[in-house]
């Protein structure tokens, strides 16, 4: 049975404010201006005195010897006192917020400087003897209101109003990060709450591709909602599950899914939100967060990206942080301690599984690892059909051949495709997206946005085409090599002048005959490039990047060498090395072997270029008169493959730091 009050959720989003909006700063504007009115208009309250020039004063009260007193106020304004004036007022005939002399003066004028006017007034009197004179008093004077205001009162109302603007910005109440209830509560979590009834808009339904990490998940869930189907036969209820996968897979996505379709309370909260600036709240805040999870148990606690509090201790000294340690240290407790609890798992994703402390992924803390990996030429298919759902797509769209064509993209990739794929259409006045679209967004994904209007001389057009061709003819004529789909001497992207795009088979494992083919392929434009001019060009730096990374992971780290033997100096462990794991004489054998294994394949390469010389020149020629060819074309020009293309297996994901899906001329970002 729910309550019929419902409780306030903890770091969580309010509701809607009923009744009017009110901001408490029109009340600091208004009182700001009040005083100002009043510091301006208080010295005439009650004063009814004319002001008058002092040729005037002169003529009509100095030359008559009416004039029994001068003060001259503030050095700026003299007040005329005659003899009738100079007598005292009745009692309640001045303001209440003016001070001055016992009388109010008869006239008063402004004068421009003190010198100014004593000049005037001496040579207005040269005939008067030097004791009949009219007498001159210097006064700094200001009014009661001015007074309180200047010495007490403002500077009062600025240092309160300063004081509650900086304990607002501090407490979170205009946009601090101290949470609700000012800085004394900044140790508290700011994990958002969602509970039963809580508005989710992502389900399971929105997750595609991740079948095997969504059945895990759902079952989490299923720990908590019914207990004692698995207590009873003995076992115990995990205690955390960490999503593991690369950037873009869908982690954070699957943890939004489970918040939606949970009925238990879900808590969420980054990593980097444990840290601030203060000592000690990172600890605080792991405290408080279990604390609230405690009182909502059965519940579940998701941190994002937990790698922020949660890379390995002690393994550098140097970039050591004791502020993030000991909140790692203060996890470690709240999730296996000494009083464990029940009825709290932890849901986190990171994708550096590698730097993530031992301690945290030891079993009675994490678990359980749910990989979520790229998804294959399936999950891809599925997670086109979710993404275009929303657009307005041809009827002739093959969601299978757009799946193909995408290896190696993640769930992010894929959203972006889609909409890029909207984006063109609109851009063309389209009704509705076709597959030209997708294969522009492809592109664009790919190799940048087209540069139509990037000069390029016949020259160096000439060299970009060869170069293209020379990696199309090495595809084309090597066994293990990918399959060409599209090569283009299109400029895209910030640098690249061309490129050529593979559609590479999704295996887990390669042996070295694939890797040299592969090698072989990449080395085709450089090679071309030697055949044809006599000369190299820059274009290949990426290609030479590629090369080189593959040729010491076929050596230092794969084994793939006589010499070097069956050994990997590979250590995921270690993020910041300072040393190598093998001597300086080990390093120069590792350096001499990849210099000859990439020698060898280069040699390979124009061995390969040489033979098939006409077709590279045929290849090159339709290039410049085309700029973009596919794979039809290579058949019409030199003929059929002569190996069967490989086609992507089903449900085998690509290996991770494989050769991409295309080789780019002039790529030097």
């Amino acid at each position: 049975m729910e309550d019929k009050k419902q409780r306030p959720v903890p770091g969580g989003e309010r509701g809607p404010r009923k009744g009017p909006k009110f901001n408490i700063y029109w009340i600091y504007g208004i009182i700001f201006l009040l005083l100002i009115g009043l510091q301006f208009f208080s010295g005439s309250l009650g004063s009814n005195t004319q002001e008058i020039s002092f040729q005037d004063f002169k003529t009509s009260y100095l030359d008559k010897g009416t004039v029994e007193k001068l003060v001259v106020v503030n050095n700026s304004e003299v007040e005329v006192y005659t003899k009738a004036s100079a007598q005292p007022q009745q009692p309640g005939s001045r303001s209440p917020f003016t001070r001055s002399t016992a009388a109010d003066p008869a006239i008063k004028f402004r004068i421009g400087s003190v010198e100014t006017f004593e000049n005037n007034l001496r040579d207005a009197q040269v005939n008067v003897p030097e004791g009949q004179r009219v007498r001159v008093i210097y006064e700094p004077r200001g009014s009661l209101l001015n007074d309180i205001l200047n010495s007490f009162l403002l500077p009062a109302i600025l240092i309160v109003a300063m004081w509650f603007l900086i304990m607002r910005k501090m407490g979170g109440g205009a946009g601090g990060a101290g949470g609700a209830g000012g800085i004394f509560n900044i140790g508290k979590s700011k994990a958002q709450l969602f509970e039963k009834g809580t508005r989710v808009n992502i389900t399971f339904n929105d997750v595609a591709g991740l079948d095997e990490a969504k059945v895990e998940v759902m079952e989490i869930v299923d720990f908590l909602k019914n207990p004692k189907k698995y207590t009873s036969l003995g076992g115990k209820i995990p205690k955390g599950a960490l999503l593991v996968g690369p950037p873009g897979t869908g982690k954070t996505l699957l943890a939004k899914a489970v918040a939606g379709e949970a009925q238990v309370p879900f808590f969420s909260m980054s990593g980097s939100d444990f840290v601030e600036l203060f000592v000690g709240v990172g600890a605080s805040r792991v405290r408080d967060l279990f604390k609230q999870a405690r009182e909502k148990a059965p519940c579940i606690v998701f941190i994002d990206e937990i790698d922020a509090i949660g890379r390995a201790r002690g393994k550098n000294v140097v970039m050591s942080n004791d502020e993030r340690e000991n909140t790692l240290n203060q996890l470690l407790v709240e999730m296996d301690g000494f009083s464990g609890d029940t009825g709290i798992i932890v849901l986190a994703a990171t994708n550096r599984p590698d730097v993530l402390d031992t301690a945290l992924l030891r079993p009675g803390r994490f678990d359980r690892q749910i990989s979520i990996d790229i998804p294959d030429v399936k999950g891809r298919e599925k997670i086109f059909e979710v993404h275009l759902k929303p657009i307005k797509k041809s009827k002739n769209l093959d969601i299978n051949k757009l799946a193909t064509q995408t290896p190696g993209f993640a769930g992010a990739d894929i959203a972006n495709i889609c909409n890029e794929a909207a984006l063109i259409a609109a851009r063309q006045g389209k009704t509705e997206v076709d597959m030209q679209d997708f294969n522009d967004a492809i592109d664009r994904v790919i190799g940048g946005l087209e540069k139509k209007n990037k000069i390029i001389s016949p020259e160096e057009k000439k060299v970009i085409a060869f170069h293209e061709a020379g990696h199309a003819v090495c595809g084309w004529f090597l066994e293990h090599a990918h399959p060409l789909v599209k090569v283009s001497i299109v400029p895209r992207g910030v640098a690249a002048l061309g490129y050529a795009q593979y559609l590479p088979k999704e295996q887990y494992l390669y042996t070295t005959e694939q890797m040299n083919d592969q090698m072989v392929a990449l080395f085709g434009g450089r090679a071309a490039e030697d055949i044809i001019f006599g000369q190299i060009s820059t274009g290949a730096q990426n290609d030479l990047e590629r090369i080189t990374k593959m040729a010491y992971s076929m050596i230092s780290i794969y084994g793939m060498n006589d010499k070097v033997g069956n050994i990997s100096y590979y250590d995921g462990q270690q993020e910041y090395a300072t040393t190598k794991p093998y001597s300086e004489e080990t390093a120069k054998i590792i350096d001499e072997e990849v210099r000859a294994l990439i020698l060898g394949q280069y040699e390979r390469t124009k061995k390969l270029l040489s033979e098939h010389k006409h077709h590279l020149h045929a290849l090159a020629e339709e290039l410049l008169k085309k700029e973009v060819l596919f794979k039809d074309d290579l058949e019409r020009l030199i003929g059929k493959r002569p190996f069967e293309d490989m086609t992507p297996n089903e449900g085998i994901p690509p290996v991770t730091g494989t050769v991409g899906s295309e080789t780019r001329f002039g790529d030097n970002s």
